[in-house]
C-alpha cells in the first residue's frame, strides 16, 4: 500500500499521465498534418510544385516533431532534442535530401504512433476518469436531479448512490496508475524517433566523415558516415517499419473483427509501403556509396530513380487495388522516365565534373574542420607544455632571486649559490623555450630552407638516415613547416616503434606538387589512425593534399606525402 501511495504522490505520475492525455488533442492535429500533406504530395506527384509541397511537409513534420519532443522532455523526462532543421550552406538539393532524410520518417512515424495509439489510449482514460469522478459524486446526482445513472441502473436514492463512492474510490487511482503505466513505453519510443539531427545532415558540408581518397576514409564518391550514424539510420529505418506494421496488424484486426468484407486496409498500406520504400531506399544509398559512382554517378539523380520507381510501384498498387482495367500509370511511368532523361542529360553534358566539384567541396571543408581541431589540439599541447615546463622553471627562478637578495647583505656565500641556482635554471628555462619554439615552427626552417631543416633535424636522431632533397629554391611556408613535420613524426615513431638499421628519405619537386616519402626498414605494423599519424594527415589534407601509409607486419614502413607547392 506505501508503494502505491509513494506513486499517487509521485509527480512524474501526473507527468504521465498529462502526456497521454495530451495525445487527445495533438494526435487529432497531426493526423490532420499528415494526411493534408501527403494529399497535396500526391495531387501535384507528376509536376514540378510535388517538390514544394515535400518540403513543405518535410518542414511541418520537423516542426510538429519539435513540439513533441519539447512535451516528451516535460512529460516523460525524456532527452529528446527533436530532428531540427538542415542548414541551407550546401546547397539546394542537398539540403533538399536532408530535410527529407531519416529524422523526416522518423517525425512521421512518432506523429502517426501519436494518433494511431495515443488518441485511443487518451479516450480511454478519460472515460475511465470521467466514471470514476462520476461514481464519486453519484450521492451529489441524486439529490441535485432525478437521480444517477450508473451502467444500466438507475439510481433513485442516496443510499444506492453511497454503494458507488467505494468503486469510484477504488476505480480513479486505478485509472491514474494505468495512465502513467501505459506512458511508459512511449519513453523509448521518444528517445529514438525523435533524436536530434546527425552531424552529418546539420553541418554545412554535408560530410559525415573522413573524405573519399584518404587514408582511413571511405570510398570516394559518397560519404557512409561513422558506424554511430549508420547505426542511427539503420535504428530509424526499424522505428519506422515497426510503426508501420502495428498500424497495418492494428487496422488488419479491426478489418476482421467487424466486416471480413473489401479489404480496405490496402488504402492505407499502399501509401505507408510508399513513405517506408523512399526511407529504405536514402539507406541504402547511405550504406551503397560506391552505388552512386558506379551506376548513378551523382547523388540526386540517384535519389530521384529511387523515387520514382517507388511512387510507380505505388501508383500500380492503386491501379491493382481499383480493380485493374486500363493501366494509366504508364503515364505517370513516362513522365518521371522523361524528366529523368533530361536531368541526365543535362547534368552529364553541361557539368560533367559537377561530382568532382561536389566532392571537392566536401573534401576541402571536412578537412578545413580537422585542421581546426589539430590547431585547437595542438594549442593545448603549448600550453600544457608552458605551464609544466618553463613557466615553473621562470617561478622557481624569480624565488631563487629573491631568497639571494634577502641573504645578499647576511650571507654573501649563500646568496652565491642562490644566484648560481638562479643561472642553471634560467639555462634551463631558455633551452625548454627553444625547444618548444622549435617544435611549433622550426628557426632554421625560415632562415635556411627545407632541406637544411631536415639536414638538422637528421643530425639529431640516432638512426642511419639517408637523405635525397630536390627542390627548386623555396617553397611556400606551409608547405615548408608541413613536409618538415611530416619527416620529424616519421623519424620519430620510427625510432621509438621499428628498431630500424636504416631510414630513407626522399623530397622532390615535380611540376606543382611537392612529393615526400619517409621508408624505415623497421618491424611495421604502424597505425594510420594513430594520434600522431592522423595529425599528419590533418596538416596534409588541410593543403588539399594527400598522404598514405604503408605499414605491413614485419615491414618496411613507407609514409608518402603528396603537397600541392604551386608554380
Amino acid at each position: 500500500m506505501s508503494g502505491l501511495a509513494h506513486r499517487l504522490s509521485a509527480p512524474n505520475t501526473y507527468r504521465r499521465l498529462g502526456f497521454l492525455l495530451s495525445a487527445f488533442v495533438l494526435g487529432h492535429v497531426w493526423f490532420l498534418v499528415l494526411v493534408i500533406g501527403w494529399s497535396l504530395c500526391a495531387s501535384v506527384l507528376i509536376t514540378p510544385l510535388v517538390i514544394p509541397a515535400l518540403l513543405g511537409l518535410a518542414a511541418a513534420s520537423r516542426g510538429c516533431a519539435q513540439l513533441e519532443a519539447g512535451v516528451a522532455r516535460s512529460l516523460l523526462d525524456v532527452d529528446a532534442p527533436g530532428p531540427g532543421f538542415p542548414h541551407r550552406a550546401a546547397g539546394f538539393w542537398r539540403w533538399m535530401g536532408a530535410m527529407l532524410s531519416g529524422p523526416f520518417w522518423r517525425a512521421q512515424a512518432y506523429l502517426l504512433v501519436r494518433w494511431l495509439l495515443g488518441v485511443p489510449l487518451a479516450t480511454v482514460l478519460i472515460a475511465l476518469l470521467a466514471a470514476s469522478v462520476g461514481l464519486i459524486f453519484a450521492p451529489v446526482w441524486v439529490l441535485t436531479g432525478d437521480g444517477a445513472h450508473v451502467g444500466g441502473w438507475h439510481v433513485h436514492t442516496v443510499a444506492q448512490a453511497l454503494v458507488f463512492v467505494p468503486v469510484g474510490l477504488v476505480l480513479l487511482p486505478a485509472s491514474i496508475l494505468l495512465g502513467a503505466l501505459v506512458a511508459r513505453p512511449f519513453q523509448p519510443l521518444a528517445r529514438s524517433l525523435l533524436a536530434a539531427e546527425s552531424p552529418s545532415a546539420v553541418s554545412p558540408d554535408g560530410a559525415g566523415g573522413p573524405p573519399a581518397g584518404r587514408v582511413g576514409g571511405p570510398p570516394a564518391g559518397g560519404v557512409m558516415g561513422s558506424p554511430e550514424q549508420r547505426r542511427r539510420r539503420r535504428t530509424g529505418l526499424r522505428a519506422h517499419a515497426a510503426a508501420d506494421s502495428l498500424v497495418l496488424a492494428l487496422l488488419i484486426a479491426v478489418w476482421a473483427i467487424t466486416s471480413r468484407g473489401y479489404f480496405w486496409p490496402i488504402w492505407v498500406l499502399l501509401p505507408l509501403a510508399l513513405a517506408l520504400a523512399i526511407h529504405g531506399w536514402f539507406v541504402l544509398l547511405g550504406e551503397h556509396p560506391e552505388w552512386v559512382n558506379d551506376i548513378f554517378r551523382s547523388r540526386a539523380i540517384a535519389g530521384f530513380a529511387g523515387v520514382c520507381t517507388a511512387v510507380e510501384l505505388y501508383l500500380i498498387g492503386v491501379w491493382a487495388a481499383a480493380g485493374g482495367g486500363y493501366f494509366w500509370p504508364v503515364w505517370p511511368l513516362l513522365v518521371m522516365g522523361a524528366t529523368g532523361a533530361v536531368w541526365v542529360a543535362a547534368t552529364w553534358l553541361s557539368s560533367p565534373r559537377h561530382d568532382e566539384l561536389t566532392e571537392r567541396i566536401d573534401t576541402l571543408e571536412t578537412t578545413r574542420a580537422g585542421a581546426v581541431d589539430e590547431q585547437e589540439t595542438e594549442l593545448r599541447r603549448i600550453e600544457r607544455d608552458l605551464h609544466d615546463g618553463a613557466q615553473a622553471r621562470l617561478v622557481a627562478l624569480g624565488m631563487s632571486l629573491g631568497m639571494a637578495e634577502h641573504t645578499l647583505a647576511e650571507d654573501p656565500e649563500r646568496a652565491g649559490e642562490l644566484l648560481a641556482e638562479a643561472r642553471v635554471g634560467a639555462e634551463q628555462a631558455l633551452r625548454e623555450l627553444r625547444d618548444l619554439a622549435r617544435g611549433i615552427h622550426p628557426p632554421v626552417l625560415s632562415d635556411r630552407g627545407l632541406e637544411a631543416a631536415i639536414a638538422a633535424l637528421v643530425s639529431s636522431t640516432p638512426l642511419p638516415v639517408t637523405v635525397s632533397v630536390s627542390v627548386d629554391g623555396r617553397l611556400p611556408p606551409v608547405v615548408e613547416s608541413t613536409a618538415y613535420f611530416v619527416v620529424s613524426e616519421a623519424l620519430a615513431n620510427a625510432g621509438k616503434h621499428a628498431d630500424p638499421r636504416r631510414v630513407t628519405i626522399d623530397v622532390r619537386q615535380v611540376g606543382g606538387e611537392l612529393e615526400l616519402e619517409v621508408t624505415d626498414d623497421g618491424r611495421g605494423g604502424a597505425n594510420p589512425q594513430g594520434s600522431g599519424l592522423r595529425g599528419l594527415r590533418r596538416r596534409v589534407e588541410a593543403l588539399d593534399g594527400h598522404l598514405a601509409v604503408t605499414s605491413p607486419p614485419g615491414g618496411p614502413t613507407t609514409i608518402r606525402a603528396e603537397l600541392p607547392c604551386g608554380s
